[in-house]
């Protein structure tokens, strides 16, 4: 009897993870048959999408309430599906307000589940641990620390690595990454991630872009390079950089950089960034992997706290970190301007410290390259063989 492994991811990061879950599970058992939700990446090899990724794909809250109706109509079909014909294990990527509630109903029924990508309930609401213990029968976690949180709550669990640490190189070559962007390999070149949604643009770029025109008042040389995830966010920054001019800036999308190498334009550009200014989230796991000193900065509306608080039951995170290179370094490593502390000054002042402290940036060569290491796992096999573990054993 062939295998058939539901999945369901709702982000391109899930994408690209459960992508190469396939992959492993495919070089494994040749004739596994996977579908559910899932993005380019997953159909790419040979994933069945009963719906489109980004149907699932929700920014803040009022996005959400809008969305309801549209997403109890997905959940509802990819339920019924999936226990019309169930499959021998059911595997949620990320989106755990939509995963974890399915896994419940379907661990339920009878169907082995294994969620990857754990919440953050080191950060935010530790209590979640027990919907997931009823809902999942394995976890699969992307860092360390995770696992020694889930073995102490008897949920069975594998360390996987994350896939980043397998993609980008051990030690980056900034002199390449500058030539496929066109620059100069003696200038200092300063990235600027704002963050990928609009929010995040509205909030953090008049407060990076204020600070800029500070560090060129030290050095008017200074190269700012801003990385676009597409048109539509370029747009939007480009109408608050003419507001907030900066010499010389330029905004960089993947049409910019010479040879086609597959290389998303962000990760050029923290490759050949001498520092970098970034909104907390992902990109600063990558900045860490770049090995490149950075300043850790995000702004929420006094509205989005407030819901924050009243969701988790929390006024703050329990960890005194919130950039995860922080978080798994256990230490401020590199510097959190957050809330009323990210101001352009003090952005600024931390920037250029970041720029200029050549000890200072070798520290963090090393420690990100410690850091780099330990991430360093064969996450697709590991996971593969996690879930064929689960869907050849008990639920």
């Amino acid at each position: 009897m062939s295998l058939s492994i539901g999945m369901v991811a709702g982000e391109p990061s899930g994408d690209l993870l459960a992508g190469r879950i396939i992959g492993g599970l495919q070089a494994r058992a040749p004739d596994v048959h996977c579908a559910g939700i899932g993005g380019p990446q997953m159909q790419a090899r040979g994933f069945q999408a009963w719906h489109p990724m980004h149907a699932l794909s929700v920014f803040g809250y009022v996005d959400a309430l809008k969305r309801i109706p549209s997403l109890l109509s997905i959940y509802g079909d990819t339920k019924r599906r999936l226990l019309r014909a169930p499959p021998s294990a059911f595997v949620g990527i990320d989106a755990p307000d939509f995963n974890l509630r399915l896994e419940l109903q379907l661990r339920q029924a009878g169907i082995p589940t294994v969620h990857f990508v754990g919440p953050s309930i080191w950060a935010w609401r530790y209590e979640r641990i027990h919907k997931i213990r009823a809902a999942v029968s394995h976890m699969l976690v992307l860092f360390p620390f995770e696992e020694e949180i889930y073995q102490k709550e008897g949920i069975p669990v594998t360390y996987v690595g994350h896939p980043l640490a397998g993609v980008i190189p051990m030690r980056p070559d900034r002199a390449a990454a500058r030539a496929r962007l066109g620059l100069q390999a003696g200038e200092r070149v300063l990235a600027i991630l704002p963050g990928s949604r609009a929010s995040e643009i509205r909030i953090l770029a008049p407060r990076f872009l204020a600070a800029a025109q500070r560090l060129l008042r030290n050095d008017p040389t200074l190269r700012c390079v801003v990385p676009m995830v597409n048109p539509q966010r370029r747009a939007e920054f480009e109408a608050i950089l003419a507001q907030y001019p900066v010499p010389g800036l330029r905004c960089v999308t993947a049409q910019d950089i010479q040879g086609d190498t597959g290389t998303p334009v962000a990760w050029s550009v923290m490759e050949a960034a001498d520092a970098v200014l970034v909104a907390s989230g992902t990109a600063t796991l990558e900045t860490a992997l770049y090995k490149r000193p950075m300043v850790i900065s995000y702004v929420l509306t006094p509205w989005m706290r407030r819901i924050m608080a009243w969701k988790s039951g929390q006024q703050r995170p329990y960890l005194p970190w919130v950039g995860l290179p922080n978080v798994l370094l256990k230490d401020f490593a590199v510097p959190e301007l957050l809330q009323d502390d990210a101001t352009p000054e003090k952005l600024a002042e931390a920037t250029w410290a970041a720029l200029t402290d050549q000890q200072g940036a070798a520290r963090i060569e090393a420690r990100f390259t410690a850091l780099h290491q330990a991430l360093l796992r064969d996450t697709p096999t590991l996971a593969a063989q996690a879930i064929l573990e689960v869907a050849h054993g008990p639920g």
